[in-house]
């Protein structure tokens, strides 16, 4: 008996997401995910770090990951460039901009909304 594909649309975007990453790793390959948060909750953003080890740890693949999620960038042993107006560079996690902005808000998220309202 074939086995069928789920039906996406009766899933969020995030779990769609996710399903798709899940039954595509055991296919050795380059992925390249931009900005895959776009989809996921913080809690999705942690199973994509898991299902990114499972490909990798099943190795023959390498991740390329373009994003501004400071949990997808957090992927251990990761090699980490940040872009930015000099081009790119290497970086530590703590070190990026992306780190430092959301640790900064999260701290105290008034500093930023005053600005809005």
């Amino acid at each position: 008996m074939p086995v069928s594909e789920p039906v996406f649309h009766e899933r969020s975007h995030g779990e769609s997401f996710l399903h798709l990453v899940a039954a595509r790793s055991r296919y050795p390959g380059l992925w390249i995910l931009d900005e895959p948060e776009s989809a996921l909750s913080s809690t999705g953003s942690l199973a994509l770090i898991r299902h990114q080890q499972d490909i990798l740890d099943a190795g023959g693949s390498q991740v390329i990951l373009l994003t501004h999620s400071p949990i997808l960038a957090s992927l251990p042993g990761a090699a980490i460039y940040e872009a930015g107006p000099w081009g790119y560079r290497p970086c530590a996690w703590e070190d990026l901009d992306l780190v430092r902005d959301w640790r900064s808000f999260l701290e105290a998220p008034e500093r930023y909304l005053r600005h809005l309202f």
